[in-house]
């Protein structure tokens, strides 16, 4: 018969923060990223395009 094992277990707890701040600063960001793009590609259009 085997002699008994002891093994220690170590639990860990990963806790995340939620910074809601965070999150609506990077959501705007991106979004202004999203609104000069589509600006951009209106400017090409109603612009640039008909000139050629």
């Amino acid at each position: 018969m085997e002699p008994l094992k002891s093994v220690d277990i170590e639990k860990k707890n990963i806790e995340q923060k939620y910074d809601k701040g965070l999150v609506a600063s990077t959501f705007i960001k991106y979004t202004a990223y999203i609104v000069i793009f589509f600006g951009f590609l209106y400017f090409i259009v109603k612009y640039v395009f008909p000139k050629f």
